[in-house]
């Protein structure tokens, strides 16, 4: 049985949760779905321009976990922008959210 996924933190929720080419009814395009950490890994590589390895520091993760992930979202952006598919952006259960201005809570409330 795989170990179950470690969980990564994201920066936040994006503004909008689904892109499409414009002028197609969303009903009639095919989808690809894009995991948020997914979504995290192409922001802090190829948006900041960090590290693999900080990259995985800032989410929690391994340098070799951020490839991975790397390489799915831009295959599936490639995909979608090449084929005319709608991109949707999804959570999914091992993310994390950190939003900015609050500290992560590690333990019993005062």
């Amino acid at each position: 049985m795989p170990r179950p996924p470690k969980p990564r933190w994201c920066q936040g929720l994006p503004a909008q949760e689904v892109f499409k080419p414009a002028g197609v009814p969303l009903g009639r395009l095919e989808r690809v779905i894009l995991q948020l950490d997914e979504l995290e890994a192409l922001r802090l590589c190829d948006l900041l321009n960090l590290s693999q390895e900080e990259a995985g520091a800032r989410m929690g993760v391994s340098r070799g976990t951020v490839q991975r992930l790397l390489s799915a979202a831009r295959a599936k952006v490639a995909d979608a922008l090449l084929h005319g598919k709608a991109i949707v952006i999804t959570q999914g259960d091992h993310v994390r959210i950190h939003h900015p201005g609050r500290h992560r809570f590690r333990g019993p409330r005062p």
